[in-house]
């Protein structure tokens, strides 16, 4: 390319007619590396250190032997004779040595005549110059390639149309298009060969704009007719994405071939329309037009697409008689077909009859493996692949890592980020992306952020994925910090919304939520795929029933998903008699509930104490709708009897189960256990459950609840010290509220907090006056001579302060949502119940439970915790 400024060692020699044009940084970093992938792809010529044999021409006439010996193709001899004369050569003689060169692809050889050439003349001729343009870009030597082109005193049509095509070829698009306006304005004539060169490089960057200029300018110049500029037209337009324009240009040509046919083809796949373009192809075998290799193979991959197995079969069944099926580049369009139907046997088998393999046939089958749900197998193709030493290339990597992100395989996935960096794949945006998502999924997040951090480009795929790598790490504060930068340089999709209010539902972010949805109102995606289900999450999670139920009801497409986070809402907020009425509604429109929907209705029922309704719909699941119920079901229904008091009930079903009881099964038993202070049976499900979930500090507070109730404070600090010594108790209660659209966190014994003093004050006043009317906010039992509350264990009061917060910076009479990582403990709830009513506001909490609405000293869920 144009040589950099700081080339001191060969400098720019001056160009006659214009100025080099402008060569960004990538093209500086590149010129170089072009050089030597070209060189070390090409034949390298080794010559020889004995005098060339003897030669009926005069050894005197230099030009004629050179001449002589590049006829007969002794290129050693003729380097060495042109290295050794005392004279330089006529220019006949350097041109027959450059079509030597070129002809023999011998890159050295060539890079060493073209030195000695620079050396010899001042400027280059028409003839020579152009025979070393043509030369120097076929090995990839743009860089010299402009040396000499600015040496040409003269230069034609030929010239021009050398250096624009290396350039676009170089990957240089936008300055070859900046070389073809030059050559316009220098007053040279475009010719047949021109427009295709620079049309493709139009489609290249692309640049709609400039095509329809340069399509002007075809038919100004008058080849309008000529076929192989309208399918370069054709490919232009469809590159753009303008497909309407390109079909106009392929419907008005008078002569085509199956250039032009293929072209369009593509063009229709390429912008999706796969019904369009295998009507065309169906047209073109009606024409007569004998589809090529290249036919068969872009309409194999497209039928793929189309979910219709048996037209699939009519293309392999077509391919076969046409006598393709054997060619590698086919056998592997076959194999994508056949995956992108989910027909892994298939696909297999073409695989294993192939009596050659490229890189991409492996990589077709470790791709179809990985999406079609069978990672592990996607790991095994790569190991045999690695067996087979075959090289991988960014297409591979990128698969094998979506396969390491469905398996949590970290350790497979770093060997494959060694591989990446080792062999330059990182600076693809596939393989980042890639490597983004399977550390976010298998919970290393902070190598996430690194890959993200150092990648030269981003697109809307790599900040989603960073998004909702967040969330699903549990961060949900820098996803939406995260989706914040995004706004300045990257227009998000579907995804990304997506993502985004699930940080905002996680966080209880309404004010922040509302914007993301205005958001997606005005890019017009309120409808798209999961973004209404995704709002309306949103909502209910928020608390926010009134803009759940609007949000549910503009939607008109409702799926099953709709209707069950519906039904979660009215279970969380307490209202079970209306999620059944609401399951009854969702029954007569006519949609078929899940196992996701009785979760939350025998949830409901649980939580409502319907026990009958609770039996008449396990019974239900199974017999109406054929759902095998799963350790979910059977928790709920555990929970259901242990809460009402059926505890030798809720043991006799557990026993009864024929699938093996989980930890959550046996902690609902403990629950009920200790709630009617059963304390024999709650010891028994303690057992079974700290066997199952040893490290969980929820069921060891259970189970000191279960003692603590019981009086059996020795049993008690028992329990306590076994938490302590295994580090349960470090688990801190962490409660946000958001004020005037800001989220401010409070963390258990957290006084970092700007207005801290303010809030213990509040808190300190609100407590003085509970207890002035009888209420004594501080429950404490006496345990191992110093006061220690029960409830200190897990919940850690965060929400006291979050709602002492909510009460200094927002006006009377406004409701304060609050929302926790923790269950809200017995004390919390009691507390927060006289608050509502001393200050008379709604204080609304959710915790990891369910939804605490607090109304004049009462509460929603009906209990104290």
């Amino acid at each position: 390319m144009p040589p950099p400024p700081t080339a001191t060692s060969r400098p720019n020699p001056p160009l006659l007619l214009l100025a080099p044009p402008r060569s960004p940084p990538a093209a500086r970093h590149l010129a170089p590396r072009s050089r030597r992938l070209s060189s070390s792809s090409t034949t390298r010529v080794a010559v020889s250190p004995s005098p060339p044999p003897p030669s009926s021409t005069a050894a005197s006439d230099t030009s004629a032997a050179l001449r002589a010996l590049c006829v007969h193709g002794q290129l050693p001899q003729a380097l060495w004779l042109l290295e050794s004369s005392p004279e330089p050569p006529d220019e006949d003689a350097y041109v027959a040595l450059f079509h030597l060169c070129e002809w023999r692809r011998a890159a050295d050889a060539g890079m060493r005549a073209c030195e000695h050439a620079d050396a010899a003349h001042p400027t280059f001729g028409l003839r020579l110059g152009n025979t070393m343009l043509s030369m120097l870009v076929r090995f990839g030597e743009s860089w010299h390639a402009w040396g000499v082109f600015a040496k040409m005193p003269q230069r034609d049509v030929f010239s021009w149309n050398i250096m624009v095509g290396g350039y676009g070829k170089a990957g240089f698009l936008e300055e070859a298009l900046d070389l073809y306006h030059r050559m316009l304005w220098a007053g040279v004539r475009p010719d047949v060969y021109t427009f295709p060169c620079v049309l493709r490089t139009c489609g290249g960057v692309p640049d709609l704009r400039m095509g329809r200029e340069v399509h002007a300018h075809v038919l100004r110049f008058g080849f309008g007719v000529e076929v192989d500029v309208l399918n370069a037209l054709v490919t232009m337009y469809a590159k753009c994405g303008d497909v309407g324009a390109a079909r106009k240009v392929f419907d008005g040509m008078a002569l085509t071939d199956c250039i032009s046919w293929n072209a369009m083809i593509a063009g229709h796949f390429e912008n999706h329309e796969r019904e369009a373009g295998l009507e065309l192809f169906l047209n073109m075998l009606e024409n007569e037009v004998q589809p090529n290799l290249m036919t068969i193979t872009s309409v194999t991959v497209a039928s793929g697409l189309l979910s219709d197995l048996e037209f699939a079969k009519e293309m392999h069944a077509l391919a076969v008689k046409r006598g393709f099926a054997t060619d590698v580049a086919y056998c592997n369009s076959l194999i994508q077909m056949y995956t992108s139907l989910g027909r892994m046997a298939e696909a297999c088998t073409i695989f294993s009859r192939m009596e050659t393999r490229d890189a991409m046939s492996w990589t077709a089958m470790i791709s179809g493996y990985e999406k079609n749900g069978f990672p592990d197998k996607a790991l095994e193709m790569y190991a045999l692949m690695e067996v087979n030493n075959v090289s991988p290339d960014d297409v591979t990597v990128a698969s094998a890592l979506a396969a390491c992100a469905s398996l949590g395989r970290v350790d497979v996935g770093i060997k494959l980020h060694e591989i990446a960096t080792s062999r330059g794949f990182i600076r693809y945006i596939v393989v980042a992306n890639a490597l983004l998502e399977m550390y976010a999924k298998s919970k290393h997040i902070d190598k996430a952020i690194e890959v993200f951090k150092y990648m030269p480009e981003k697109d809307v795929i790599s900040w989603s994925s960073m998004i909702a790598g967040f969330c699903f790490n549990h961060k949900c504060f820098e996803a939406l910090f995260c989706f914040r930068h995004m706004l300045a340089d990257v227009k998000p999709n579907s995804v990304t919304f997506i993502a985004a209010l699930a940080a905002c539902a996680a966080t209880g972010s309404l004010r922040y939520g509302k914007e993301i949805h205005a958001h997606v109102l005005r890019r017009g995606l309120a409808s798209e795929g999961y973004v209404p289900n995704a709002l309306l999450d949103l909502y209910v999670k928020c608390g926010h029933t009134g803009y759940a139920w609007a949000q549910f009801s503009a939607h008109g497409e409702k799926d099953v998903v709709s209707w069950n986070i519906m039904l979660a809402g009215f279970v969380a907020h307490g209202h079970g008699d209306i999620a059944l009425s609401f399951f009854n509604e969702m029954l007569e429109t006519g949609e078929h509930p899940d196992e996701v929907t009785f979760v939350a209705l025998l949830c409901g029922c649980s939580r409502a104490g319907m026990v009958s309704q609770g039996w008449e719909l396990f019974h239900r699941m199974t017999e109406e709708y054929s759902i095998v119920p799963n350790l979910k079901h059977y928790a709920c229904m555990v929970d259901l009897l242990s809460r009402v008091g059926r505890l030798t009930q809720a043991y006799d079903f557990i026993n009864r189960m024929p699938i093996t009881p989980d930890a959550a099964v046996w902690g609902a038993l403990l629950n009920g256990c200790r709630i009617h202070r059963h304390t024999e049976l709650g010891e028994l499900a303690a057992k079974f459950v700290l066997e199952l979930e040893p490290n969980d500090a929820g069921y060891h507070v259970l189970l000191s609840d279960l003692y603590a109730d019981a009086g059996k404070w020795a049993e008690v600090a028992r329990v306590r010290k076994t938490m302590r010594e295994k580090g349960l108790e470090q688990d801190y209660g962490c409660s946000w509220v958001e004020v005037k659209g800001d989220i401010h966190a409070f963390l258990t014994g957290d006084e970092s907090h700007p207005q801290i003093k303010e809030i213990n004050a509040v808190l300190h006043s609100i407590y003085e006056r509970m207890k002035a009317s009888g209420f004594d906010p501080i429950e404490s039992y006496s345990l191992e001579d110093k006061e220690v509350s029960k409830d200190d264990v897990l919940c850690g009061h965060s929400e006291r302060l979050a709602v002492a917060f909510g009460l200094i910076n927002t006006t009377p009479g406004t409701s304060i949502f609050v929302t926790k990582n923790q269950y809200t403990c017995q004390s919390c709830h009691g507390i927060l119940s006289m608050i509502s009513k001393i200050v008379r506001r709604e204080i609304i909490v959710r915790d990891t439970k369910e939804f605490h609405h607090f109304r004049d000293g009462s509460c929603s869920c009906g209990g104290s915790g």
